[in-house]
């Protein structure tokens, strides 16, 4: 039976607010990587993710862009083989190698057949990227005019441009504030001597966060996990970033050729392990995460036709992550689209949500949640952010009755005490600009 079978048949047996245990299994290896595992025989698939406190936060003063180009240089040349090799072994095994990058972590992923054949192909090359990166000087050349080539290019995209400046005027200068894909300046001077350093420093074992699920013992998981720590660095655990700093009220016009006004509207929000969390993202569901349900969405267009689309959202980092509030709207109804939305958080601050509609939210999203852990990839994603963030072995099994157990008041006191609505950070990019 699949995993989304299974949870489907288990939402029919069940009473509301049961959950069966998802059993996260967790150890450290010898040299200090973190492993969380869960065996699932269903499918005769491995998926394995290894992730590193190596994001754009990490780039050193004056090199922004370094995170991002040693995370793309792994897999373009690694243990003695070129980029098209590794790529031909994997496609040989029907193996797919992928990366995921952010602001706080960056990582390998792999997902492979379980049978040994496969298996042991697909693990060396994962290993080699991992282990062995060969950085080669042509390659990081050719990869540094792609990544320029690409900001370049963003920059005729207005919801690119407006979530570059957003961040700057949230963050200050706290590393958060760096753009994931760095400035083409810095980027220029990067050098391989530079790469070598990054990698030595973030990408070790003490470091690294192992996540496997799939069709293997626990031994074998064992005996994977200590094969790919044994052969990274052994460079001290990298110190937390900083504290970010709440950001003084700003109103930031730029003018761009666009047919709409994009607009940003935050604050600094919180960080993942926050107590808050719960309160925050169930409320957020009715203010603007909810799609068609969501207050924002009924105000600016259902009410007044001012925006397709109104949203609003929490990304909860290491450290405090923003608070997005966003819509685009013509030139000529920016500021109005932009009171209502302004009004419409300002009365949810203050009222937080009636019972009804926190009611619905909590039905939606509980009843949504097989749908998140529907599959290996969302369990293995899941099973990466426990770790890297370190969160609870229980999160997933605890998670239905964390969003139950949110009232009124919870939501309204966790929005007061994160987003004062006096001290917003306000972006529009689009039509005359400055003002």
């Amino acid at each position: 039976m699949s995993i989304k079978a299974f949870w489907s048949a288990l939402l029919l047996v069940l009473p509301l607010g049961v959950q069966a245990a998802l059993p996260i299994q967790h150890w450290q290896t010898r040299e200090g990587a973190q492993v969380y595992f869960v065996e699932s025989r269903e499918l005769p698939m491995l998926d394995i993710s290894v992730d590193f406190p190596a994001g754009s936060a990490r780039d050193p003063s004056g090199k922004s862009g370094l995170a991002q180009l040693t995370h793309g240089l792994l897999d373009q040349g690694a243990g003695g083989l070129t980029d098209t090799a590794i790529a031909h072994r994997l496609a040989d095994v029907g193996a797919v190698l992928a990366g995921n990058f952010d602001r706080d972590r960056a990582g390998v992923s792999l997902r492979t057949l379980s049978s040994a054949a496969e298996k042991t192909v697909a693990l060396d090359i994962l290993a080699r990227v991992l282990q062995r990166p060969d950085f080669p000087q042509a390659v990081i050349g050719r990869e540094k005019q792609r990544l320029i080539a690409a900001i370049r290019e963003a920059e005729a995209d207005p919801s690119s441009v407006a979530g570059k400046a957003f961040y700057r005027a949230l963050y200050g200068t706290h590393p958060y504030a760096q753009d994931e894909a760095g400035e083409p300046a810095a980027i220029e001077r990067l050098t391989r001597g530079d790469v070598q350093t990054f990698y030595r420093a973030h990408y070790s074992a003490p470091n690294a966060v192992i996540s496997l699920m799939g069709d293997i013992t626990r031994a074998e998981a064992e005996a994977i996990a200590a094969r790919l720590a044994a052969g990274l660095s052994r460079s001290t655990v990298v110190p937390a970033l900083p504290k970010p700093v709440p950001a003084a009220a700003s109103d930031k016009r730029i003018a761009h050729p666009s047919t709409q006004s994009h607009v940003l509207v935050g604050a600094v929000g919180v960080a993942r392990n926050d107590p808050d969390f719960f309160p925050l993202f169930v409320g957020n569901y009715v203010l603007g995460g909810g799609g068609f349900d969501s207050r924002l969405l009924k105000e600016v267009r259902d009410k007044r036709g001012y925006a397709y689309s109104a949203y609003s959202y929490f990304l909860p980092l290491g450290e405090a992550g923003p608070f997005e509030l966003g819509l685009q709207t013509k030139h000529e109804q920016t500021d109005d689209a932009l009171k209502v939305a302004q009004a419409t958080l300002r009365q949810f601050i203050a009222e937080g949500p009636s019972e009804a509609e926190l009611t619905q939210a909590k039905a939606n999203l509980t009843g949504g949640f097989p749908l998140r852990i529907d599959s290996n990839k969302k369990i293995l994603d899941y099973l990466s952010t426990i770790g890297f963030y370190k969160l609870p072995l229980d999160y997933l099994d605890t998670w239905v009755d964390k969003v139950n157990a949110v009232d009124v008041a919870a939501v309204k006191q966790a929005f007061a005490r994160r987003i004062d609505p006096d001290r917003l950070v306000t972006v529009v990019v689009g039509g005359a600009g400055a003002r």
